[in-house]
């Protein structure tokens, strides 16, 4: 295994110190529990900058002990205590997803789940996601929650190709680190989101040029060339210059759910990450700068008439080419970034 430098270590400390006192508001007089693994260099790298960052926490290695270890762990800490989970692949204790039972008990929770997927300058990438500009995503988040949320259309052009949302959208929600109003602290990291989809999922028209999208395996898959997805009535009915991988995709999705609804709508904020910079995580490539849209019919925070949340299986996540976003009359994003508004 090839380990990290030191100076991706350095860099490292310093984002998650901002992450833990900006962003989650941790205090010294606070514990801390993390628990790692040592199964690729990016979680030995994310281990040694926790250490240094919470000198006075407890480490446990996954690897190392019982899961009745672990959970023991975890039930010495207190409601606003925090856990940090430093993953490879993802961990398993008992049937629960541990994250939703941290949360039940009102512990702040920073995730870093898959990380053996980005080896290499992919490592690197992800280290440099984990930047927190407390102003940019704050003041640039919730001003752009605000725009969408009074929004009555928006228009994504994709190089060329116009895809045109016909409604307003629905409540906008916020991955930007800022818990002050929620009930949850943290999440899985990196963050920089704000997402939505239309009130009317049939108002939506017109095409859209994709240069990844989510392969079956859940991994970044980029194609030589984009793939142009023409939107008809909210629904995929044509695609152009598709690879097998993609094909394959869609053909998963229609044997499950007859067709393939497109849904989400997200606006990615995380300039560490772009067309060009990429991770093969795809729930860490989720946060890129940029827009990125859901194919199939699961989005489980908005409900829809036409969709029935227990035949609902599917959610690709597929990333648009991205020259510029118009909500209503207003360009939202340009040359590459969001613009001032």
């Amino acid at each position: 295994m090839t380990h990290l430098p030191q100076t991706a270590i350095d860099t490292a400390t310093k984002h998650l110190h901002d992450i833990l006192s900006l962003a989650i508001e941790h205090h010294h007089a606070q514990a801390a529990l993390v628990v790692s693994d040592a199964q690729c260099a990016l979680a030995i790298a994310l281990t040694r900058a926790y250490r240094s960052c919470l000198p006075a926490a407890c480490f446990i290695d996954f690897d190392a002990v019982s899961p009745e270890e672990t959970l023991a762990a975890i039930d010495l800490l207190a409601p606003g205590d925090l856990v940090v989970l430093i993953q490879s692949t993802s961990f398993r204790l008992e049937a629960y997803r541990i994250r939703i039972e941290l949360f039940k008990r009102s512990l702040k929770v920073i995730e870093h789940p898959h990380l053996s997927r980005m080896p290499g300058i992919e490592a690197i990438h992800y280290i440099d996601s984990l930047a927190y500009d407390l102003a940019y995503y704050r003041d640039v988040g919730h001003a752009l929650k605000e725009r969408i949320d009074r929004a009555q259309s928006g228009v994504l052009d994709s190089g060329g190709e116009r895809l045109v949302f016909a409604s307003a959208f629905e409540s906008a929600k916020l991955n930007v680190g800022d818990y002050r109003t929620m009930k949850n602290v943290g999440g899985q990291f990196p963050i920089g989101e704000v997402f939505t989809e239309s009130q009317d999922l049939e108002s939506v028209n017109g095409r859209v040029r994709i240069f990844i999208f989510g392969d079956t395996s859940f991994a970044v898959n980029k194609p030589a060339n984009p793939i142009t997805l023409t939107i008809t009535k909210g629904r995929v009915t044509e695609v152009f210059d598709s690879t097998p991988e993609f094909d394959q995709v869609l053909a998963n999705i229609r044997a499950d759910e007859g067709e393939i609804w497109m849904r989400e709508l997200g606006f990615g904020m995380n300039r560490a990450l772009t067309q060009d910079k990429t991770v093969s995580d795809i729930g860490t490539y989720e946060r890129m700068c940029g827009i990125h849209l859901s194919l199939g019919a699961k989005h489980g925070l908005y409900n829809k008439p036409q969709i029935r949340r227990a035949t609902a299986r599917h959610h690709v996540d597929v990333f648009a080419v991205t020259e510029t976003v118009h909500l209503d009359d207003h360009v939202v994003y340009q040359n590459g970034a969001w613009q001032p508004f």
